[in-house]
């Protein structure tokens, strides 16, 4: 069993999108991990604001049969082939951490952004507190204290969104 975290980003119909998201991992991998829900404005782009998470759970799937499932999420949620880097998301699920592997396919892991991006790094500490980073040797409580907080601004928005006790 592996110990994974996704970080989930929409900006189109956010409230619709981030609920249809959680709905599809907790069915695909069960029992889900979240953090609080952030908005935060667009980086790279000018757009609408984005709401952001991350999702931690556990699965025996494989790394690829992971980044498959949230391709096919996404696609289901529509996102498009061609959708540029930098651009509107109805729905974006990255695999930030599969366990403490560091690979540069099917994905980067640990991805490159949980250092760069707050509205990926305080979801990610708020989750994964006390986990280290693979290549950075501190836990992501430490990243967080440590993170330029005025670079990227943040704020705590309601989640409406229960896991289902089946």
């Amino acid at each position: 069993m592996a110990q994974v975290y996704i970080s989930l980003g929409s900006n189109i119909n956010r409230e619709h999108y981030v609920v249809q998201g959680l709905n599809a991992l907790a069915t695909e991998f069960g029992q889900l991990t979240l953090s609080s829900l952030f908005e935060s404005e667009s980086i790279g782009f000018d757009g609408a604001p984005f709401y952001n998470m991350v999702i931690a759970l556990v699965t025996d799937k494989s790394i690829e049969q992971v980044v498959q499932s949230l391709r096919n999420i996404e696609f289901a949620n529509g996102r498009t082939l061609d959708a540029k880097k930098f651009s509107p998301r109805t729905l974006d699920l990255d695999l930030l951490l599969f366990d403490d592997l560091i690979l540069s396919t099917p994905a980067q892991i640990p991805r490159d952004e949980i250092t760069k991006n707050a509205f990926v790094l305080w979801p990610l500490a708020e989750v994964a507190a006390a986990v280290e980073h693979p290549i950075e040797k501190l836990n992501y409580q430490q990243l967080w204290q440590n993170y330029n907080k005025s670079s990227q601004q943040l704020r705590k928005v309601p989640l409406n969104w229960k896991q289902s006790q089946e």
